[in-house]
């Protein structure tokens, strides 16, 4: 239950601001030198997910096979892409809401961390001034597996010294959730339901966890619970 967590573990793409559609220019740039056709519901498949495995479904979706030394390179070009992008960011383009309840988590002593798949994390956290916000940051450059794995995760709770059951994962990618699960942490689907039906509860954005007029940390108005 959100009432009885000791912290939160944050997704970052998402959930705190949309890069989304930074990723996307920067794979459908890549996709087109390729000749591979691919579109924004193509894009729902990288969501949470490593460079790499980006990179294999980005092949997979052409029938393409490449060498790794390849795949590699081509993944650096699109990053490079990316952060000239993200670069540009500022604080206007954090989710509605999400510093709010970060911050109102942390006035109620909570531990609070990031856990991303993005080796661009720490940056985007700076362009959007809240990098002073998590006690810990665990992202791609210090994890070696990728979300469904619950490495990320499991590594934010140690940083904080917090146990994984009183950890609560806040995602908006089925594989994020997946984590959530399989670290025995509760899960907050950011989205729709459909689209996360694992998730403890959903909601559409953090904004909706904000407290209402009684406070508390339970999310103003109905969430979505898992059936």
């Amino acid at each position: 239950m959100l009432s009885d967590m000791r912290a939160a573990l944050f997704d970052l793409d998402g959930v705190i601001v949309d890069t989304a559609k930074y990723h996307f220019r920067a794979w459908k740039r890549l996709a087109d030198e390729l000749g591979i056709r691919f579109d924004e519901g193509d894009n729902e498949m990288l969501k949470g997910v490593g460079r790499l495995r980006c990179m294999a479904i980005l092949l997979e979706l052409g029938g393409l096979e490449m060498a790794p030394a390849d795949m590699e390179s081509h993944a650096a070009r699109k990053n490079d892409w990316y952060v000239e992008l993200v670069s540009a960011m500022g604080k206007d383009e954090i989710l509605p809401g999400a510093e709010e309840y970060i911050r109102y988590l942390r006035s109620r002593g909570l531990r609070v961390a990031l856990g991303s798949a993005s080796r661009n994390a720490p940056l985007i956290l700076e362009r959007l001034g809240i990098a002073g916000l998590f006690d810990a940051v665990v992202d791609g450059t210090t994890v070696a597996k990728s979300k469904p794995d619950p490495e990320v995760f499991l590594a934010g709770a140690a940083a904080l010294g917090v146990e994984s059951a009183a950890c609560t994962v806040f995602e908006d990618a089925a594989a994020g959730i997946e984590a959530a699960r399989r670290a025995g942490m509760f899960s907050v689907g950011i989205g729709r339901r459909e689209d996360l039906p694992e998730a403890d509860i959903v909601v559409r954005g953090l904004y909706e966890l904000l407290p209402g007029e009684a406070g508390g940390l339970g999310p103003r108005g109905t969430p979505c619970p898992r059936p």
